[in-house]
């Protein structure tokens, strides 16, 4: 009786190793295959004074909608904490195939009529963004968990 249990205690754990070598052997072939000339893109908007709202409902209603129909892969939108950043400043982080199809959603992106009225009249009352946006396109390191 206790050799029955040892040999099944001794069983599922080598079913259990076994199965954790196999994921860590396919889980990072596919992360590298995902990963093959993938860009990031971090944004960073500053609104205008009591613009913060119209530019969160802007995205949450429309805008993240619309980049996905452009291929644009939203990875995900923060607020700083502290302020006064907390009170104007949205981050967000998107995924493009590359560099070059990230141009190419942009420009399609930007010349979608949708988008062009979304815009038009999310600024009725005013420009929404203080300034340009700040754009940093990057690549994964070796070593990070997302790819």
């Amino acid at each position: 009786m206790i050799k029955h249990r040892w040999r099944t205690a001794a069983v599922a754990c080598g079913m259990f190793a076994a199965g954790f070598a196999a994921r860590g052997l396919t889980t990072d072939s596919v992360a590298h295959a995902q990963a093959a000339g993938r860009v990031f893109e971090m944004r960073t908007y500053t609104a205008n004074p009591g613009k913060f709202e119209a530019l969160k409902t802007r995205f949450r209603d429309h805008t993240i909608r619309i980049f996905n129909k452009h291929h644009i892969t939203s990875i995900g939108y923060w607020v700083p904490v502290d302020p006064p950043k907390s009170e104007n400043t949205l981050i967000y982080i998107i995924a493009h195939p590359s560099l070059e199809e990230a141009k190419k959603n942009w420009s399609e992106f930007q010349n979608d009529p949708e988008w062009k009225k979304v815009a038009s009249e999310s600024q009725k009352d005013g420009p929404i963004l203080a300034g340009r946006p700040e754009s940093v396109f990057m690549t994964p390191a070796d070593f990070s968990q997302i790819k």
